[in-house]
């Protein structure tokens, strides 16, 4: 994979846009392509790259510190890719992203801004404090479902699929702060394990991710979700279990991937219990 891919994330921007589309399937109870959907998902694509590339450059320092054979994930601190190009690359993928979120709707490009707001002030402003920068990170990439859903017209569907996102991303963020300790320190900010100490941080995404299987549950029963989504969603929430046990024992390494995977298997979940 080349640096520029590296640097954008691709495989998390096609986990946003199956996230898009798999919102858009919910609202629409089939598998369809309407050009509203497409367009959101291209959105989703260039919004997320903005987002990673601008976070990446404000965490140039950090991630030298956390990751010193950086090349693999982080090219920018790697020398990779010079500051310059990143900065083209955010200027490109925030134009193609809100241009194909206006081409839909008005509340899709409302959306749009206000999510690439957030991403904006991630880094310099919300990750100094404890808690605001994951729930920040959470809210927003847990966002494509209901994205895809406002592309189409229903908004209302895409709640609960964003909600379950966001809880699993909530889990997966503290997880990774706890990862970033020396990065985050040296850049000043205040995230939870630097705040309360490794160990109660663990505690605390292992709680988060323990109640995420009863939200799992009735969450979707309340909305009206089939039989087929109970029978999908068992391998995300044992996924989460194993996570939520690890973390407990004090395991870090692979819960970040796991939880990414539970992601994955939960929107098919979703799509599955509307569709089938």
């Amino acid at each position: 994979m080349t640096p520029l891919l590296r640097l954008v994330r691709v495989t998390n921007l096609l986990i946003a846009a199956g996230g898009v589309l798999a919102g858009g399937w919910i609202a629409l109870g089939a598998i369809a392509l309407p050009r509203e959907l497409l367009l959101a998902a291209l959105s989703g694509i260039g919004l997320g790259a903005a987002g990673n590339v601008w976070n990446d450059l404000c965490d140039v320092a950090g991630d030298r510190l956390n990751r010193p054979d950086t090349s693999p994930t982080h090219p920018l601190a790697a020398g990779l890719v010079a500051p310059r190009a990143a900065r083209g690359i955010i200027v490109a993928a925030s134009a193609i992203g809100l241009l194909a979120a206006g081409l839909v709707s008005v509340p899709l490009l409302l959306a749009g801004t206000g999510a690439l707001a957030v991403m904006l002030v991630y880094s310099p402003i919300l990750k100094r404090g404890p808690a605001t920068g994951n729930l920040a990170v959470a809210l927003i990439a847990g966002m494509p479902p209901f994205f895809g859903a406002l592309a189409v017209g229903v908004p209302a569907a895409g709640v609960v699929p964003w909600t379950l996102a966001a809880w699993l991303h909530l889990t997966r963020e503290i997880v990774k702060d706890v990862e970033d300790q020396a990065g985050d320190r040296a850049l000043g900010r205040r995230t939870i394990p630097l705040v309360v100490g490794e160990r109660p941080a663990e505690v605390v995404a292992a709680g988060v991710a323990l109640l995420f299987v009863p939200a799992s549950l009735l969450l979707p029963r309340a909305a009206g979700y089939g039989g087929a989504y109970y029978l999908i969603a068992l391998v995300a929430q044992m996924a989460v279990m194993i996570a939520a046990t690890w973390l407990l024992l004090g395991r870090i390494r692979g819960v970040s991937a796991l939880l990414k995977s539970a992601m994955v298997v939960g929107l098919g979940a979703l799509v599955a219990g509307k569709i089938a």
